[in-house]
């Protein structure tokens, strides 16, 4: 039996790849063995050294509570920014008129090619020099929604671009605007079809909330850091390990979200099969029904 995409293997090659992911996993499992080890041998498996990120008496979970409420604060307030100005740059880029869409499309390719970093530190250092006062919070802020709305910019035409043009051409032929049809026929296809994309663009948003580090924004991880210079390198390993785990613990939760939403759109976008629609009886040339 055979497959349009590859052979569909047969007892010799299954009998190899099952050897072959055997192997992989005892190899797997023998390199998580040898850290657990060095862990134990270098007693950073040790309970009093993990206590100390449950103790309240060390004000160590307040203070990893404190840098999760301010990394979430610079993350959603740059998510929604971000996205809101990635769509209207998105359709600056689709307008008919030369004026809007030239200096639009200078404008995302600009920021999409500037370092993340780079815009931070601008942010931050000249912006001051300028005469414009900045706090790290807004530097921050600032260079996360530069960079993210540009890159959302171009996930948002692609998604649109890619709802069939006949969607666009019966839009216009039942005499809709170019606004109502980007706004009811468009949009909310393209939304549907990029939410992967635009899901995993705001998780890598989250993570680069992390470079508030560099100007002094006490994020989750500037706080890890501060914790190790307080108590010392002893639990260095403990806090970047608590850091990384609310990391990923949050980017989960948002994968979920997206995944339930993507559910619930799917569900919406069935329509339930109804009866068929009874013809009217057809009178012969004698003037009876059929």
């Amino acid at each position: 039996m055979t497959s349009v995409l590859y052979d569909v293997p047969g007892p010799r090659a299954r009998a190899r790849n099952r050897m072959l992911t055997a192997i992989g996993a005892v190899v797997v499992l023998g390199l998580v063995a040898l850290a657990l080890w060095r862990l134990s041998v270098n007693d950073q498996l040790d309970g009093d050294r993990w206590s100390v990120l449950f103790d309240p008496r060390t004000d160590v979970p307040q203070a990893i509570g404190n840098a999760l409420v301010r990394t979430l604060r610079v993350a959603v307030l740059g998510m929604i920014a971000a996205t809101v100005l990635g769509a209207l740059l998105a359709i600056g880029r689709l307008s008919d008129r030369a004026w809007v869409r030239r200096p639009v499309t200078v404008v995302v390719e600009f920021f999409r090619a500037v370092p993340l970093l780079l815009l931070i530190l601008f942010s931050f250092i000249f912006l001051p020099a300028l005469g414009t006062p900045i706090s790290p919070f807004a530097a921050l802020l600032l260079g996360l929604v530069l960079y993210n709305m540009a890159v959302l910019a171009e996930i948002f035409r692609s998604g649109i671009l890619s709802v069939d043009r006949g969607q666009w051409e019966s839009a216009y032929a039942l005499g809709m605007s170019k606004s109502q049809v980007m706004t009811t026929v468009l949009l909310p296809q393209a939304v549907r079809r990029m939410l992967p994309v635009l899901i995993a663009q705001l998780v890598v948003l989250l993570k680069d909330t992390s470079l508030g580090y560099i100007v002094t924004y006490s994020e989750l991880l500037r706080t890890s850091r501060g914790l190790v210079e307080f108590f010392g390198n002893t639990y260095s390993f403990q806090f970047y390990v608590a850091a990384a785990i609310v990391y990923i613990a949050v980017n989960v939760l948002i994968s979920s979200i997206a995944r339930l939403v993507e559910r619930r759109t799917r569900k919406n976008r069935k329509v339930k099969a109804t009866a068929p629609v009874a013809l009217p009886d057809t009178p012969t040339a004698t003037g009876q029904a059929v």
